[in-house]
């Protein structure tokens, strides 16, 4: 019997994850020993007072119910985090929503805000799953181009006026993956100027929120004044506290937009495991030295990564944030190329900035998700292959 799959599927294409992920183990059982950095998965495990909490709570007979939302321990630690680290009132109850990690959020607003036919406009290059959530919604992806010429900043004077009129939404991340830069209040205060006179939704991805360096704290959109009349931010505690396998997260901002959020978030599911939001409860609200203790080891990789590739002659930007590093490719290759050289010739494995959209080609995309030593190993090998010596190529 054969079966004919929807037309949404089209929207669904396989990840380049996968396809990397499969020609890894391929050249694993062939014998080669990989260092994979592409994918941006913690290798840290969370503080020991999470996993005491979730392990505790856990052989309670009486935590395996639904929990439907968000409980109000979670909530109020959602309202109490933003209070103590961005200075913004929150309301517990009406500001602020429990969501499955950060995809959850933006995979699914889109089918809450955006018709068939509308434009969204996304960060170029962006995050996979932007693109995910306008295909479930059937709406259209409007590129913004984020160039070093601007700062890697969204130029939303180069946004046709008919393309304004047609977008519902508007998705920003900041700082970004896999571009790590982050914006500032004059970028944001146009922002919103210019959701308020096209009547766009903003949702700003700040789940890199906690990851930063040089002591330069990011900027929550919800701060700027004006911002919560415009939309919403989603974040996540998948990467500030290494709660990835657990996929807890929010949405905060505009009350009706959540309303709306929950109406069909509580036709999809029931929920995240208590525990976990206790646990997570407890992070937001107590676990603020320990965003203090990862960022520590993210700057140590960073410095130690990007110094080791500027002394092959690989000159990259050094990240403002996350935990991802965005490095140019020598000239010859696409971005699909040198992902497969350094896999095949360096058993090194990094994600082709092509991935990403449009305006990703050209670069790769470096996670920092192992230890110093396997990053200094990893560009040993690339040193090798003389890709950044007098322009010597290996194709």
């Amino acid at each position: 019997m054969e079966f004919q799959q929807s037309k949404r599927m089209g929207g669904f294409k396989t990840l380049i994850f996968s396809e990397l992920s499969a020609y890894k183990k391929q050249k694993a059982a062939e014998g080669a020993a990989m260092i994979d950095l592409s994918i941006g998965s913690p290798d840290l495990a969370p503080p020991g007072f999470i996993r005491e909490t979730v392990s505790s709570l856990s052989s309670e007979e009486d935590q395996y119910g639904y929990t439907l939302t968000g409980i109000p321990e979670f909530n109020e630690a959602v309202s109490a985090y933003y209070h103590n680290e961005h200075d913004i009132t929150i309301d517990s109850q009406t500001e602020v929503m429990l969501s499955m990690g950060s995809q959850d959020a933006l995979v699914h607003i889109p089918m809450v805000f955006a018709n068939p036919g509308d434009y969204i406009l996304v960060p170029d290059p962006g995050y996979t799953a932007y693109e995910t959530g306008i295909s479930m919604a059937e709406a259209k992806p409007y590129y913004m181009p984020l160039t070093a010429e601007n700062g890697f900043l969204p130029d939303l004077d180069s946004i046709p006026n008919e393309i304004a009129k047609q977008a519902s939404m508007m998705i920003l991340n900041f700082p970004g993956n896999p571009v790590p830069v982050q914006a500032n209040e004059a970028f944001y205060k146009n922002v919103i100027a210019f959701a308020q006179k096209h009547n766009i939704l903003v949702v700003h991805d700040f789940a890199y929120g906690e990851l930063y360096y040089d002591g330069k704290k990011p900027i929550s959109f919800l701060s700027v004044p004006g911002a919560i009349d415009v939309g919403v931010e989603t974040n996540s505690l998948s990467k500030s506290f290494n709660m990835a396998g657990c996929r807890i997260g929010y949405i905060a901002g505009h009350p009706e937009v959540l309303k709306a959020v929950n109406q069909m978030k509580s036709n999809l599911d029931y929920g995240v495991f208590r525990p976990v939001q206790v646990a997570a409860a407890k992070a937001l609200k107590e676990g603020g030295w320990y965003g203090e203790e990862a960022r520590a080891i993210y700057q140590e990789r960073r410095d130690c990564f990007i110094t080791s590739c500027r002394n092959i002659g690989w000159d990259i930007p050094s990240p403002e944030g996350g935990m991802f590093v965005w490095a140019p490719i020598p000239k010859g290759y696409t971005s699909i190329d040198f992902v497969y050289t350094l896999m095949d010739h360096a058993h090194v494995v990094v994600t082709p900035g092509s991935a990403f959209g449009p305006s990703g080609e050209g670069y790769v995309r470096i996670a920092l998700v192992q230890d110093k030593t396997l990053l200094e190993e990893a560009v040993n090998r690339v040193k090798k292959l003389e890709l950044f010596t007098n322009n010597k190529a290996l194709i």
